[in-house]
């Protein structure tokens, strides 16, 4: 009921403004505040303010707010505890497969790089990846196989 009077007297106002700018010979700013003041009383006779009113006021109004925000948080807290483990379990494990597949790759392109797979693994290419020298060579050598591969 308030909230209709107080609507109801910003509407008055707001087209007495209006009245005294048509007066000083102001008239479009006197329509456009004319259409302003209108909005509040449209709003009253449509009964949309007396049903804001009624769930501005209602506790049952505000409980829900509180389980709709509630329930917003848990969907926020789930995606990220879900980001940071990398995402779902059903993509996680099809991360995993996929991890499994390229594991298995490197072995197979290694001919294509002019390594042979009949080397042992502790042959003189990977004698200076293990111990951790210098390597400049060692470093250089793959390079050198990748650029004889395509011909430069």
């Amino acid at each position: 009921m308030i909230a209709e009077t107080v609507c109801s007297a910003v509407a008055a106002v707001g087209l007495g403004i209006a009245v005294v700018t048509a007066y000083r010979k102001r008239y479009l700013a006197a329509a456009r505040i004319a259409a302003y003041s209108l909005v509040p009383l449209g709003l009253v006779m449509t009964g949309i303010v007396e049903w804001l009113a009624d769930t501005a006021f209602s506790p049952t109004a505000w409980a829900g707010f509180a389980v709709l925000g509630g329930a917003w948080a848990l969907f926020a807290t789930t995606r990220a505890v879900e980001r940071r483990r990398g995402g779902t379990r059903k993509e996680r494990r099809a991360a995993a497969r996929s991890a499994r597949a390229e594991a298995v790759a490197p072995a197979a392109s290694a001919p294509s790089l002019g390594q042979s797979g009949s080397r042992p693994a502790s042959g003189p290419a990977a004698a200076p990846r293990a111990t951790g020298g210098s390597g400049g060579s060692d470093d250089f050598s793959d390079i050198e196989a990748i650029l004889k591969k395509h011909g430069i």
